[in-house]
């Protein structure tokens, strides 16, 4: 009769042991991290990583309130946590001296199970934005991202501000499966290159209600990426949502399976754009992409495909784009434009499968709005304004 407490004991001594590993929660200010924002604090957080990356069982970053100034960190797995949860509560500070940093200032990498939540991201680009010459030369040196997320698997990233970063707020490097929710992007709108969301061979992508008010594209689908699912994001200021640029260097992934839905773009340079370069060195594929339940306020390109996309002033026009645009679909996108032409069609070699379904996108200034296309044979459902292409 006396085995069946003692039993009971050691059931619940293994459950309390089991919890204890499970819940491991590290605290970067025990790493001797000051939050001060102005002592460096890059030394302790990474060592805070180290830590939660090798416990057993869920791990939790805790970064407390507080300003934390810290230059490039790298917070790289493979991890022993079976799930990593970085809870930011205070402010990452970027440093300001671009001789410290790469080509990215805050980097998660090959982590399976990563969570990163809340708190604010602080790229303090002002400082580097003279510095860029991306807009005007090929061959610039690129300013580091603030966030860049590098060979993950099952990532969630919540709640999470950034503002003002050197180059692009995030960046997605061959990840599979990352859900993105609740985020706030914000740089000024003359901010060069500060693409909110860039993603690049990639695969498993959702970004849902976020908000994106920068100086470039709000996201930018690049290269050799699948099933990208994009839903409920408020763009503007900024350059749009945008398909590109893509062509420009040899051995690119296609692109395939995008859907963007439920977006509302307001103030914005471009409001769906699909952008490839002329004279590609190798070809691919851009297909099978729906963007449907759009909403325009003063937008001065609500739909556009260019497939003679180049920023600089000296351009070659020698061959045709080496992407081929296939099965787009344009569905129920309404409201205005600042600029006469709403629908812009250029394609390089002829786009197969380009269907536009009620649109209805009306110029603000004097004059009605136009649709302006070249070598799109598109097809045309429900109502139409402006006016189809012949």
């Amino acid at each position: 009769m006396e085995a069946r407490p003692r039993l009971l004991l050691v059931v619940v001594a293994i459950f309390v042991s089991i919890s204890a590993v499970a819940a491991a929660v590290i605290n970067v200010k025990n790493y001797g991290a000051h939050g001060n924002g102005v002592n460096d604090d890059t030394k302790p957080l990474m060592a805070a990583w180290k830590a939660a990356c090798g416990s057993a069982g869920a791990a939790t970053m805790v970064v407390p309130p507080g300003t934390y100034y810290i230059g490039p960190v790298q917070f790289h797995g493979p991890c022993k946590a079976s799930t990593l949860t970085f809870q930011l509560q205070g402010t990452l500070k970027a440093a300001t001296d671009l001789k410290r940093f790469g080509n990215d200032w805050i980097e998660f990498g090959w982590v399976n199970g990563l969570t990163v939540a809340g708190g604010v991201i602080d790229g303090q680009g002002a400082a580097s934005w003279p510095f860029n010459k991306c807009p005007i030369r090929k061959d610039c040196k690129v300013l580091p991202t603030s966030v860049l997320f590098v060979n993950n698997q099952n990532t969630v990233v919540r709640d999470v501000t950034s503002v003002n970063p050197k180059f692009f707020h995030m960046a997605l490097l061959s990840v599979k499966n990352i859900r993105m929710s609740g985020l706030k992007i914000s740089a000024p709108s003359n901010s060069p290159n500060t693409d909110g969301i860039h993603i690049e061979r990639s695969s498993g992508i959702s970004i849902m209600d976020t908000h994106i008010s920068t100086g470039d594209d709000c996201i930018s689908i690049g290269q050799g990426n699948d099933n990208v699912d994009v839903a409920r994001v408020q763009c503007g200021p900024g350059h749009g949502m945008s398909v590109g640029s893509l062509g420009r260097y040899s051995g690119e992934g296609d692109v395939t399976r995008v859907h963007v839905r439920d977006m509302t773009f307001t103030g914005t340079m471009n409001g769906v754009r699909i952008k490839t370069w002329e004279n590609s060195p190798s070809k691919s594929n851009a297909a099978h992409m729906v963007f449907e339940n759009m909403v325009m306020r003063d937008v001065q390109n609500p739909i556009i495909i260019d497939q003679k996309y180049c920023p600089y002033y000296n351009c070659e026009h020698k061959y045709v784009s080496g992407v081929t645009l296939n099965d787009i679909h344009f569905k129920n996108i309404k409201g205005t434009a600042t600029t006469p032409v709403a629908v812009l069609l250029r394609c390089g070699v002829p786009c197969r499968g380009l269907v536009l379904q009620d649109v209805d996108l009306r110029y603000k200034g004097q004059g009605g709005t136009s649709a302006k296309c070249e070598n799109a044979k598109a097809k045309y459902l429900g109502y139409q304004f402006p006016k189809p292409c012949p």
